[in-house]
C-alpha cells in the first residue's frame, strides 16, 4: 500500500500543470466532468486544475493576465483579445459547432414579436450569453440594441432565478437545464437554437499562442483527452447520466433526451472549422469592424497530428 501511494506521489509530481479556464454550464462542464471521472488527464501525466469564471468576458481577461493558459469553453469571447488587439489566440479544437441553447421566455409571450420592450438577461456585456443572445435575437428578426432591454443578471442558475421570479421576460438557457424552468409552468420554449441553419464555434479549446509554440506536446496531449472524453461520452451513457446526475439533473427522462442531444452534437473529430469559427468572430461586435478572418485564429495541427497517427480511428473500431 505504501508503495503504491509513493508510486502515485511521484507520478504527481511529474505531472505537466495546467491551469484551465472555463464559464457556465452546459456540455462543456458535463464532457469535463467525465474527462475528470475517467483521470484522462492523469492517464496522459497532465495536472489540470480547473477555475470557473462567471463568464467568458472574465475567462478572456485571466487568459491575458497569464492566469489560465488554456480554456474550453466560450470559443466567441475567448477570440475578443486577438480581435482588440490584446494578446494572439487560437482555436486549436471546437468540440460544439452549433448553437445549442434554447431561448426561454415567460408564458404570456408566444411569438418573437411579444418580445419587444421586454427585459433580456445575459451574463455580462461581451459574454457568449450575451453574444448568442443578440444573434438569437436578430434571427427572430428583432434589433436587440433597440427593441428589447438587455440586462446583466449573471450566470445560467441566476438568470433561470430572474426568469422564474418574472424580473426578466427572456433567456437563454443550457439544454440541461430548460427541464427545471419549464416544470416551473412559469416559461416556454421560444426558440430552439439548434435549429438555426448556422455553423458557429461555440464550445471549443482556446489557447494562446505563445503557449501553442512553447507547450505543444502538452497541448498535444490535453486536446487527446478531450478526443478520448468525446468517444466515452458517445459510448458510455452511463457515465455521462451519472455526471449528469451529480450537476443536479435528477429526472431520469429528461436526463435520456438531453443526453441524446448532447451526445449527437458532440464531433468525433473536433477540428476547428473556419465557417463555424468566422461565424462566432462576425457575431462578436467589435469583429465586423476589425473584419477577422477565420483563417488566423485557428490552428488545426494538434487535431491533425491525432487523426494521421489513427487514434480516432482506433477508438472508433475502425
Amino acid at each position: 500500500m505504501m508503495l503504491l501511494a509513493w508510486s502515485v506521489s511521484a507520478q504527481m509530481a511529474r505531472a505537466e500543470t495546467i491551469i484551465l479556464g472555463h464559464s457556465g454550464v452546459g456540455v462543456s462542464g458535463t464532457l469535463r466532468r467525465v474527462i475528470e471521472r475517467e483521470r484522462l488527464w492523469q492517464k496522459r501525466g497532465l495536472d489540470v486544475k480547473p477555475v470557473y469564471f462567471n463568464s467568458g468576458n472574465t475567462m478572456s481577461q485571466a487568459m491575458i493576465a497569464g492566469d489560465i493558459v488554456i480554456s474550453d469553453s466560450d470559443v466567441p469571447a475567448q477570440l475578443s483579445p486577438k480581435i482588440a488587439g490584446m494578446m494572439d489566440v487560437r482555436v486549436i479544437a471546437v468540440t460544439i459547432n452549433r448553437l445549442e441553447h434554447f431561448l426561454i421566455v415567460r408564458s404570456n409571450i408566444k411569438t418573437a414579436e411579444d418580445l419587444k420592450g421586454k427585459r433580456i438577461a445575459i451574463s455580462r456585456f461581451g459574454s457568449a450569453s450575451d453574444v448568442t443572445t443578440k444573434l438569437a435575437l436578430r434571427f427572430l428578426k428583432l434589433n436587440p440594441d433597440k427593441d428589447v432591454a438587455i440586462l446583466q443578471s449573471g450566470n445560467t442558475p441566476t438568470r433561470i432565478t430572474a426568469l422564474v421570479a418574472g424580473h426578466v421576460d427572456g433567456a437563454l438557457v443550457s439544454p440541461e437545464q430548460v427541464y427545471k424552468v419549464l416544470a416551473s409552468k412559469c416559461c416556454r420554449v421560444l426558440a430552439d437554437l439548434s435549429e438555426l441553419p448556422l455553423e458557429y464555434a461555440r464550445f471549443g479549446i482556446v489557447t494562446p499562442m505563445s503557449v501553442l509554440r512553447t507547450q505543444r506536446e502538452t497541448l498535444r496531449k490535453f486536446v487527446e483527452s478531450y478526443v478520448e472524453g468525446i468517444y466515452i461520452f458517445k459510448t458510455r451513457p452511463e457515465l455521462v447520466l451519472a455526471a449528469m446526475k451529480s450537476e443536479g439533473v435528477d429526472d431520469p427522462q429528461a436526463a435520456k433526451e438531453i443526453y441524446a442531444r448532447l451526445s449527437g452534437s458532440l464531433r468525433e473529430y473536433p477540428v476547428p472549422e473556419p465557417r463555424g469559427v468566422q461565424e462566432a468572430l462576425d457575431s462578436v461586435a467589435t469583429a465586423k469592424e476589425r473584419n477577422p478572418q477565420a483563417k488566423d485564429y485557428i490552428d488545426t495541427s494538434l487535431l491533425e497530428e491525432i487523426k494521421k497517427s489513427g487514434y480516432v480511428d482506433r477508438l472508433y473500431g475502425r
